[in-house]
Formats: structure tokens, sequence, C-alpha cells
């Protein structure tokens, strides 16, 4: 029997970049007043509350868990109702959600307000972002989703600032409801103008998933389970590492030696080096397979901390960590959403992803804690180690997948 091809609405090719340009200026704002905010507002939140800091990041935390749980319901929604609606909705409900963090007075409230938060992040962050663009151009979003993520790479770099030049005029609870105000304004309008609509032939595809996987090229049976066991491993070690590593590196830095300044000066790297990173694999990279683009990148982090732990005391060789690091985190960001997209295909893509997410989130909302546990009883030299042996771990993993999936039938790669 011949199947069908799936269609895909109509001038997505032709509105491609006024979509991938959308989609930036959401994720920019939505990773910045959704996540990177709270670095820079969390002491501030502590002070107000007067409870200790492990109160405040416990939220965090807890919202983290929160959201990986909620991630595959998530992805069944915005394969089911599409991204047009749910990203519209998911977009109303982060700007309440921020609203109702400024509003938190007591424990319960807070906890419930930061929760709330991160699971309704599931309908508007990378993941939908990456299943929309998949929606509209099927097997050949691709290089969209390299173009997305390059943009979405400016999120900290604006909004650090950004929010840290606030704090002079506002306390923090006004600065969430000036980021809730405006997330509304900025992204609702774009979710519900110019996303994609699902198509009724889409739609029901998309609710087939895996059962049309072999019939139109992609994984399916015990080597789609396989690959989805080694893939979320992978995904779930990277992201230990750099929870870890996003609250703890400038005191690494610093316990290897380097003075806080120059800490400082080598962890700005890690921003600017993912961006290059996303920017040479747009230009340079559509012709590699993403299983290869995935083990090679994945590969540089272990190889970056390994010189971090040989030559910490070097500017230089910190400095090359840095690169490599930040390079590694930059090209994780477009493995997340083109691996998936190649082994199994456009349809159920948003289901699928919000799988693969699940473990990580619920590991990376551990692994700040865990590893401060870590360096205060086993030291810093171990902890480090530690963080080697489970990216190298990573990356093996997909370099096994990229190994046995070469066999797999050619998926169209349109670029």
């Amino acid at each position: 029997m011949t199947t069908a091809p799936t269609q895909y609405p109509e001038g997505a090719a032709s509105g491609g970049l006024a979509l991938i340009i959308a989609l930036g200026v959401t994720q920019v704002a939505g990773y910045g007043a959704l996540y990177y905010a709270f670095a820079v507002l969390a002491p501030e939140m502590t002070k107000s509350f007067g409870w200790a800091s492990e109160w405040t990041y416990g939220a965090f935390a807890a919202g983290l868990l929160a959201g990986g749980l909620a991630a595959p319901i998530a992805g069944r929604l915005i394969d089911r109702h599409g991204t047009h609606a749910m990203m519209s909705l998911g977009t109303v409900l982060a700007a309440a959600s921020l609203f109702a963090l400024s509003q938190a007075r007591e424990p319960v409230s807070f906890y419930a307000a930061m929760i709330a938060l991160e699971m309704v992040s599931t309908l508007v962050l990378y993941d939908a972002a990456f299943t929309a663009l998949t929606q509209a151009h099927g097997p050949g979003a691709r290089r969209a989703i390299s173009k997305l993520t390059l943009i979405g790479g400016f999120a900290s770099t604006l909004f650090w600032p950004l929010t840290t030049a606030l704090l002079a005029s506002f306390d923090w609870r006004a600065i969430y409801q000036i980021y809730a105000l405006g997330y509304l304004l900025i992204c609702l309008p774009l979710h519900a103008l110019l996303l994609p609509r699902a198509t009724g032939r889409a739609t029901a595809k998309a609710s087939l998933g895996a059962d049309t996987a072999a019939a139109d090229g992609y994984l399916a049976g015990s080597a789609r389970r396989r690959a989805f066991l080694l893939l979320a491993l992978a995904f779930s070690l990277q992201g230990f590492v750099v929870s870890a590593m996003s609250v703890h590196m400038l005191t690494m830095l610093q316990g290897l030696g380097l003075s806080a300044a120059l800490a400082v000066g080598i962890g700005a790297l890690v921003g600017p080096s993912q961006v290059a990173g996303r920017l040479v694999e747009m230009l340079f990279g559509t012709d590699l397979e993403p299983m290869t683009t995935a083990w090679v990148s994945a590969t540089l982090m272990p190889a970056g901390l390994a010189l971090l732990l040989v030559g910490g005391t070097t500017a230089t060789l910190a400095g090359l960590f840095a690169v490599a690091y930040g390079v590694s985190m930059g090209l994780s960001s477009i493995v997340r959403g083109t691996v998936p997209l190649r082994l199994f295909g456009p349809a159920g893509y948003g289901a699928m992803l919000g799988k693969l997410s699940a473990p990580g989130l619920a590991i990376k909302a551990a692994a700040p804690l865990a590893f401060a546990v870590m360096v205060e009883r086993a030291g810093l030299m171990p902890s480090t180690v530690l963080l080697i042996v489970l990216s190298g771990a990573a990356a093996v993993a997909l370099f096994v997948l990229a190994r046995y999936s070469i066999d797999a039938p050619a998926a169209p790669l349109t670029r």
C-alpha cells in the first residue's frame, strides 16, 4: 500500500524567514523572562522572604522537575492541537504565572507559582518552537531549526544585563510584572498570527506517530526503541553536566586557581562560543548527517573539561575549555531538534521531544545540588572527573547511535 505524503501548510517555505524570526523573538523573550532572569533575581527573592537561599533554588528545582513531568503531556497536546493553539495558550499562561510569582508572599504560593511557570514553559520554549518549524517545513526543518537556535542564543546575553539594570530601579516583583506584561504583548501576537495552523491531514498523521514511521523511511520497532533509549541517555547525561556547570562554573574556575576577575572573563567566553558554534553549523554543517554533528559536538564537552582539569590554572587552557564547552552547548540545542527529526520523522514529533526531554529536565533539576554535595565531600578534582565521565558517556552513546543508524532507511533531508 502506498502511503500518502504528509501535507504541510502551503507557503511554509516562502514564509519561513518570517516564522523563524518570530519564533526567535519569542524564544529570546521566553528564555530571558522565564529562565535566565531567575539567576539575577534569586538573591533579591531570598532577601525579601528572609529565608535561606536553598528555599529559593529549591523552588526552581521543583519547577524544573515538574516541567520534566509535564513535557510529554505538552508534546502530545502540541501534536494534537498544533503549535498555533498551544503556544498561544502557553503565552497567556506563562504571563499569568510570571505575574503570580510576583505576587507570592509565602512559601506555598512561591513554590506553586514557580512550578506552574516551569510547567507552562514546556508549551512555549524550544521543544514547542522546533515542533512549529517541523509542522511548517516537515522533514526539511533542519536548517530552520539551526537558524532559530542562532537567534535564541542571545537570550542570556540580553536578559542578564537587562535584568541587572532594572534592579537599579525596581524590586524583583515589579520586574516580573514588567516581564509578564512585555512577554504577553510581544509574544502573543507573534504566536497567534504567524504560527502554522494544524491541517486535518497533518494532525491525523501526527496521531499515528511511530505506526507510519517505517512506511515513511524512519526508524520503527526495536530500532526505534533502541535509538530512543540511547538518545534519552545522552541528553540526560549532558543535561546533568550543563546544569551543574551553569551554577558552579565560576566557583570551579576559582577553585582551580584562577582569580575571580579572570574566572568571570573565562566564563563570559561560553555565550559567544555557543552562538559561534551554531553559526558555523548553519553555514557549513547542513551537508553533514545530524548524527555526525551530534557525536562530534558532544565529544567537545569532555575534551574541554579535560583541558580544564589538566590546566585550570593556565588562562589559555581555561579559555580553550570555555570555547570547546560553549560550542558543544550551542550545537547540542540544534542536535536536540534535528536528530529526533532525522531518526523518527515529523509524525508525533512534539510528543517525541517531550518524552526525550522528561528525564533530562528531572536530572537538570537535581544536578546543581548533587554536584555541590560531591564537591563538598569528594573535592573539586574528583567531581570534575565525574563530569568528564558523564559527558564522555553521552558522546559514546551518540557515537553508537550514529554507527547503527547509518543502516537505517534514508529519510528525506530537504534543506
